[in-house]
């Protein structure tokens, strides 16, 4: 099925699929050491599930498709029904006997929200998706990651590509617009996946640290009310660009994001100027602030609107400990970000 791209509408979320267990500790322990669990809660998690989770609790109104797999267990179960609940297709996710649904525990600092994570590859090693796989969607959009917890879509073929980056290929051959998201894994590593990628994106959202993995850099962002390069941040997305996304690259860090086009335009937005003790969680910050601008993007927000929403998404989400029960609507989380202000995106 041939699909033009003017009649193409909605998102496509492919690849990881997985529960978080978010355990809210006293403070992280030396090695050797105990920390006190005080909350423990289990939510929806990993790039694909977030994305597609995430768009429906900011009121897409354009469908909104996942691919994956999960086990025929509690947490795949758990998975399932909560798309179910948000109208999430889950036709193209696969359930699969005797295995074990992925999972995550990430320990959440009580003061600050910072996470640490354990992931358990589980069902996520065994998700593949070929070309082929996209003829009979008519997305808009296609939404990819993450990158290395999947080998088989991980591994290079015998040409040097992965199943990424061929996966990539074929939807922009199929008139889709293409977009990839990140974890942050060693640089080395990060670079040698997600490199072969870049020409076959339209976009791509990133945080600092994948950023200069990418560009082979060395940025850093400090906490959110101290002092940034702005430059600096702007030469990560201009060298994302330049490496072969064909349309716009942002990167978001702690004080805000910023784009590049491949016009040569540049925008800076400062981040939602949240207290800390309003931050719970910053578990799914970064998924957050994607869905926000894919929403955009999808809608056909300018630039600096889509890193608005992002920025208020993102602070919805981490006054909640669940990955996404903190998102409210695009509206309301505007709303909210605009009541609180934006911090300056100056140097």
């Amino acid at each position: 099925m041939t699909v033009a791209p003017e009649d193409r509408t909605g998102v496509l979320c492919a690849g990881t699929l997985l529960v978080d267990y978010g355990k809210i500790i006293d403070a992280y322990p030396s090695r050797d050491g105990l920390a006190t669990i005080g909350q423990i809660s289990r939510s929806t998690g990993g790039a694909a599930l977030n994305m597609a989770m995430d768009l429906r609790r900011l009121g897409a109104m354009f469908d909104v498709g996942l691919v994956g797999c999960v086990a025929d267990d509690d947490d795949g179960a758990h998975i399932l029904e909560a798309c179910t609940q948000a109208g999430v297709d889950v036709r193209s996710v696969s359930v699969e006997p005797g295995a074990t649904t992925a999972f995550t525990d990430v320990m959440v600092e009580r003061e600050g929200g910072r996470r640490t994570f354990f992931t358990y590859m589980g069902t996520n090693g065994l998700f593949e998706l070929s070309a082929e796989g996209l003829d009979g969607s008519r997305a808009r959009i296609l939404h990819a990651g993450n990158l290395g917890v999947h080998p088989l879509m991980d591994h290079p073929g015998v040409d040097g590509h992965s199943g990424w980056s061929r996966l990539l290929a074929a939807a922009q051959a199929r008139g889709m617009h293409t977009n990839l998201e990140l974890a942050s894994l060693a640089p080395d590593r990060l670079a040698a996946l997600a490199g072969p990628c870049l020409p076959h994106l339209d976009s791509i959202i990133v945080n600092e640290l994948e950023g200069s993995a990418l560009t082979g850099t060395s940025v850093s962002a400090p906490g959110a009310d101290d002092a940034v390069d702005w430059v600096a941040m702007e030469d990560l997305a201009r060298g994302l660009i330049e490496r072969g996304v064909s349309t716009i690259a942002v990167v978001h860090f702690p004080a805000g994001c910023v784009a590049a086009t491949s016009d040569g335009r540049g925008w800076r937005q400062g981040s939602v100027q949240l207290a800390p003790s309003e931050v719970v969680s910053t578990t799914g910050a970064g998924d957050a602030f994607a869905a926000g601008v894919i929403l955009g993007l999808h809608e056909g927000r300018s630039v600096d609107a889509c890193l608005r929403l992002g920025a208020a998404a993102a602070a919805a989400c981490i006054k909640d400990s669940h990955t996404s029960n903190g998102i409210v609507s695009a509206a309301d989380c505007l709303a909210t970000a605009e009541a609180v202000g934006y911090r300056k995106a100056r140097s």
